[in-house]
Parts: structure tokens; sequence; C-alpha cells
């Protein structure tokens, strides 16, 4: 029975790894950034390049019944009423742009270059939701330590309305003492309350980030491992190597050029050959020719070279200059960004962990110090203000603590994804 009781609560706990891989693949962002990729994947063939010829089926037909009056030249007059005529056409034809400058190739490396830019916004799209996931799971655990610390400062409560109320009985203490104790014991039970709804709002964020119902009940882990030390001069050196922010505008700058060049092609000569099988059939009621039927195949080709179109082509090239221009401050301006950044994550991380190691200290001291009040209390060499105020010091500190350890993962977790190593 009790292996059976441990599986099942062990089913009910949501490890981390479990919570990221629950996101991958049903976070409504990621579907949606996944579905973005796909499509550029989908539009990257030879087809859309405008490699590869196309072939269509033509048909057409027509019935007239009309009146026919002639005059020719030798002065015979032809005149029919009421004639018809019926006419039937039919082709296949195939037709392939032969040469274009090269425009076509370009083209299918500009549909190359957008298809890798889909994958790396997937990847940026990937690691935001991760980061997203991660603090929002570390944050249910931060707020179940500040619960077990208002627990723990209820038991210590619960002591010390015991030891005022003995105290009172046997008239040591003064009702008042009696009085604040009751009150700050009801107060600490009051924040309980409101911890435990702050916790169920904390794993309804993660259920939204999950693509979970919100009603879905879990466990999480109990504490936050802090284990990571960065490397300074190695974040700095995989920042531009590695950062999918800053690979995706190199990626969008790839692309523009590729537009300039494509829209440069536009002077091109365009040269294409044309083939296919015709047949042609009319059928007149009446005149010169009753029947006429011609069939076979086709071949042949077009030359066209570019004179003038109003100056569009220019337009299109300086368009394509400018973005080109822009993609390339956007690069420089997301570096400088990233940057940033990573040296702000990096003071951050050093800060906290000095903030970190301080407050230990201190919620050692201070729950010593609660403890000392709550016997001088309970041998009358105190007031119920000195515990009062020894145990507002300790749930501070407490609460310090735990925020401290959760700012430095969360800090942890920036760092990785600045360098995409989540």
């Amino acid at each position: 029975m009790l292996m059976l009781l441990s599986s099942i609560q062990a089913q009910n706990v949501l490890t981390l790894d479990n919570a990221v891989n629950i996101a991958l693949k049903k976070n409504f962002d990621i579907l949606v950034a996944r579905n973005d990729a796909n499509i550029a994947q989908i539009n990257n063939t030879s087809g859309n390049a405008g490699m590869l010829p196309t072939v269509n089926v033509n048909s057409s037909g027509y019935y007239s019944y009309d009146n026919v009056y002639q005059k020719l030249s030798n002065g015979t007059t032809n005149k029919y009423s009421s004639r018809s005529n019926a006419s039937l056409a039919a082709n296949t034809e195939l037709s392939w742009t032969l040469f274009d400058g090269g425009k076509m190739f370009v083209t299918k490396n500009k549909l190359n270059e957008i298809q890798a830019l889909g994958e790396l916004q997937f990847q940026v799209k990937v690691l935001e939701t991760m980061y997203n996931v991660i603090a929002a799971y570390y944050d249910i655990i931060r707020q179940k330590q500040q619960l077990n610390s208002i627990n723990e400062a209820i038991n210590y409560n619960k002591e010390r309305v015991i030891i005022a109320q003995t105290g009172f009985d046997a008239g040591s203490l003064l009702k008042n003492d009696l009085l604040q104790a009751k009150i700050d014991l009801n107060v600490m039970m009051e924040n309980a309350i409101n911890q435990q709804f702050i916790i169920s709002e904390a794993q309804k964020t993660l259920n939204l980030i999950l693509g979970e119902d919100p009603t879905v009940i879990f466990e999480v882990s109990d504490s936050i491992p802090l284990s990571y030390t960065p490397d300074r001069n190695e974040l700095f050196q995989k920042l531009n190597s590695s950062n999918a922010s800053i690979l995706s505008f190199q990626k969008q700058i790839d692309i523009a050029r590729l537009s300039l060049k494509e829209n440069q092609k536009a002077y091109s000569p365009i040269l294409s050959f044309k083939g296919g099988y015709y047949l042609s059939q009319s059928t007149n009621s009446e005149g010169s020719t009753l029947k006429n039927r011609s069939y076979g195949p086709q071949i042949g080709g077009a030359l066209s070279i570019p004179l003038y179109n109003g100056g569009e082509t220019k337009r299109k090239i300086l368009v394509a200059k400018k973005e080109l221009q822009s993609a390339e401050y956007d690069l420089e301006s997301v570096r400088l960004q990233m940057n940033t950044e990573l040296q702000n994550s990096l003071t951050d991380f050093e800060n906290q962990q000095q903030l970190l190691s301080i407050e230990k200290e201190n919620s050692k001291l201070a729950k010593e110090n609660m403890e000392i009040s709550l016997q001088r209390l309970r041998l009358g060499q105190t007031t119920s203000l000195e515990v009062h105020q020894a145990q507002e010091s300790y749930v501070q500190s407490f609460t310090r603590l735990i925020n401290f350890k959760y700012n430095l993962k969360i800090t942890e977790t920036k760092l990785k994804q600045l360098i995409a190593s989540l």
C-alpha cells in the first residue's frame, strides 16, 4: 500500500524537464512559430523560384447563328440567311523560361535564406518559451517556500500564544501581551490563506504557458538548484556566434542583399521556350468553307528585352538598397542590445550571489534571535513587542532569502538564453 501511494504521489510531481517538454509540444506560440517555419520550407521550391516549366491544357469553343451578306471585288454577291457556325479549339502548351539573367537562381538562394530565417525565428520563440517555463516553474517553488516560512512563523506564534496564556494565567504577563500574540497569530494565518491563492495563480500561469487546462493540479520540486558558475569570456565569445536574435538579424541582411540582386536582374533580357500540340476545327452550314480542321505540334520561343518601364525597376532597386541598409542598422542595434543585456545579467548575477551569501547568514541570525526572544518571553524577561519584532524580522529575512535564490536562478536562465544553451 505504501509503495502504491508513493507511486501515485510521484506521478503528480511535474519536473522542470517534463514541463519544458510539454511546452515544446503544446505551447501555442511555439506551434504558431513552427507553422511559420514550415511555411517558409514549403515555399522553398524550384518551381516557386521560376526554374521549372509550366504546362497548361487550354480549350475554347463557340456556336453562332447569323445572317451573312458578302459583296466581293469581282462583283459576286453571297447572301446566307440563318447560317450556323461551330468552332472548337484545344491545345497543350509548355512554357519554360530558359534565361532571365540568373534571377531565378538568386530567387532560389533567397528562398533558402528565408527558410533558414524561419528556423532561427522558431529557435528564438523556443528559447523565449523555455525561459518563461523556467521562470514560472521556479516561481511556484518560491511561493511554496514562502508558505513554508509562514507556516513556521505560525507555529512560533502558537507557541508564543501558549506562553502568553500561561504567563497571563500565572499573573506574570499582561493581557496586552496575550492579545498581541493572538493578533499576530491571526495575521499570520491570514497571510497563509493569501499565499495559497498566490500559489494557485502561479500554477495557472504555468499551465497557460504549457497549453494545459488551468484546472490541472500538479506538484513541483521543493528546491531551487544553484550550482551555475558563468565564464565571462566564454559568454561574450558565444554571444555573437550563438545568440538566436543576432543570427536572425544577420540572416535578414543576407535576404536583403539577395532581394537587391534580384531586383537588379530585372534589367536582363528574358528568353522563353514554348511548345505544345494544338487542334482547331470549325464547321459552317453554308459558305465557301463548310469545314476546316487543323492540328499538329507547335514549337517556338520568345525574347523580351526590357527597355523602359517608367522607372519601376530603378525604384525597386533604390528601395532594396534602403532595406539592406536598415537591416544592417537593425543588426548593429540588436548586437548592442544583446551585449548590454549580457553585461547587465552578469552584473545582476554577481550581485544576487553576494546578496544571497549575506542573507543566508542573516537568516540564521534572525531565526536564532527569534528563538531567544521566545525563550526570554517564557522566562518573563522580555515583552511581547520584542518577540513580535523578532518574528517579523525572521519572516522578512526568509522572504528575502527565497527571493535572492529565485532572482539568481532567473539571472542564470537569462545568461543561458542569451547564448542559446537552455
